[in-house]
């Protein structure tokens, strides 16, 4: 995952750079921010993964 700067707003963006399961639930995405990143997924921050086709994106 790549992080960008924080904003003014003080929100980090994490963009997975690899594609992840379509089927994944939120629930799922969350616990890859968990075990891959070791972050909390409440944190305030933006965890964006994108499926494989690359044409749709979910933002945790």
């Amino acid at each position: 995952m790549i992080s960008s700067d924080p904003a003014n707003d003080g929100v980090r963006v994490w963009i997975a750079t690899v594609p992840v399961d379509k089927r994944k639930t939120f629930d799922g995405l969350a616990e890859v921010v968990r075990t891959f990143l070791d972050l909390d997924p409440l944190s305030g921050s933006l965890f964006v993964f994108r499926h494989r086709s690359g044409q749709r994106m979910k933002i945790l």
